[in-house]
Order: C-alpha cells, then structure tokens, then sequence
C-alpha cells in the first residue's frame, strides 16, 4: 500500500529533488510550501507550477509573514551577500527558526493526514551554514515530535523525517536529480534575482547550484543575469 508523505516544497533545485525521490520511494508527496514574507516569489511561482507535475497528490502554500520578526535578508531590507561562499560566519540570509516552523506546521499536517513520513531537502555538506540543516536538529525534531502529537503520545506510530540529501555534496544532488528525471527550468536557487527574475549567479545559493552543476558535467539550463565562470 503506498503511504502518504508531507513533502517540504519550496521550488528550489533541492526541495524538487527531495519530491522526486518521495515519489521513487513509493511515497505519495503531499508538498507544502509557505508565503512568508520571502523577498521575492519566483520560487514559489516555480512550486506551483511544478508541484503537479512532479507528481504531487496535493500542493498547499501556507502563508506565515517571517517579516514581522525579521533578523534576515531574505525576510527584511539586508543587503544579501555576494561571492562570499566558503565563510565561516552564518550568513544573513538565514531565517531564525525557520526550519523549526516549517516542520511543525509539516508534523500537524502530517498527523491530520494520517502519516508519520516527512521530507525535507536539508544538506550538510555544501551548504550556506545554517544551525537548521544539521543531523542533530532533525534527529531532536524527531524526538521532539514523539512528546508534542496526539499521535505519538498515544503510541500509534513513530515520525520520521526523511533527510535523503543531508550527505550529499551539491553536484551528487543534481546528478541525482538528472536521473530521477528532474526538470531543471522548473526549480529557482536565487536570493536576490532581477526584476526579470533571472538568478543573480553571486548569492551563496547560486554560488552552490552552479558548482553542483559543474562538479555533475552538467549545463544548468535556467536564466542568469550574469554567469559566473569563476567557480
């Protein structure tokens, strides 16, 4: 019997490719994706329009406004940092406690569907530093899970939070992405694209999309502003 499983979809390269191997998993995704506040909507314009396609049973967007609290580039009027990857500081652009929310509104999600099977497309490997992306905070959400759903307090079934691109480096997720059949045009990486939407090629998203596609031997077919050979 295939099982239900509330998928984390933000539109992004990595949040398609965790859908897609929910799907190869013989998971039916139930993809959700949030309106918080976020500097611009083209990822989430690129979640709606491919969520069907990619073999969603249901896409619901949630709207939280992030921006009532502030504390980062994406959610506020900070500058987003360019050509910085590979510093040690947690950049800006991360959003306090955003995966934390993101999973709790998945986990009641979850338990109204009946299901104990969440993804999230965390890595920690080639990533931007976010204290959220880490094993340690999925195996403490987890816990966590156990002791705050009726579900689990009664002992019905366990949550698991499925982390299939936490070991990953960024070019293994666009290989695997490649074979699960995942159409690149349909996922944006970028802070801070252009009024034309085209990614900018110099946030640290962007910065990490275009090294996966170059350690993957792959061409990224979606639109820079400017593209960077730099890398």
């Amino acid at each position: 019997m295939t099982k239900k499983a509330v998928v984390l979809y933000s539109g992004g390269l990595d949040s398609t490719t965790c859908l897609a191997v929910a799907r190869r998993d013989g998971f039916q995704p139930y993809a959700l994706s949030f309106r918080y506040g976020q500097r611009h909507g083209v990822e989430l314009e690129k979640a709606v329009a491919n969520a069907p396609l990619s073999g969603a049973v249901e896409h619901r967007i949630v709207d939280l406004d992030l921006r009532a609290i502030g504390g980062s580039a994406l959610t506020g009027d900070l500058n987003v940092p360019k050509n910085r990857l590979g510093d040690k500081i947690i950049p800006v652009t991360y959003v306090p406690a955003r995966n934390t929310i993101f999973l709790a509104v998945a986990l009641g999600w979850a338990e109204v569907l009946g299901t104990f099977d969440l993804f999230i497309g965390v890595n920690a490997v080639d990533y931007s530093g976010y204290p959220d992306c880490r094993p340690e905070f999925i195996a403490a959400f987890e816990r966590m899970a156990a002791l705050a759903t009726r579900a689990g307090v009664e002992g019905k079934g366990r949550y698991r939070i499925h982390t299939p691109l936490i070991d990953l480096s960024k070019g293994e997720i666009v290989r695997l992405a490649a074979d699960l059949g995942v159409d690149f045009t349909l996922t944006h990486s970028c802070y801070d694209p252009d009024p034309q939407g085209r990614a900018c090629a110099a946030c640290d998203s962007c910065l990490l999309r275009l090294k996966g596609f170059r350690e993957a031997g792959l061409q990224d077919p979606i639109c820079y502003a400017e593209h960077k050979e730099t890398l």
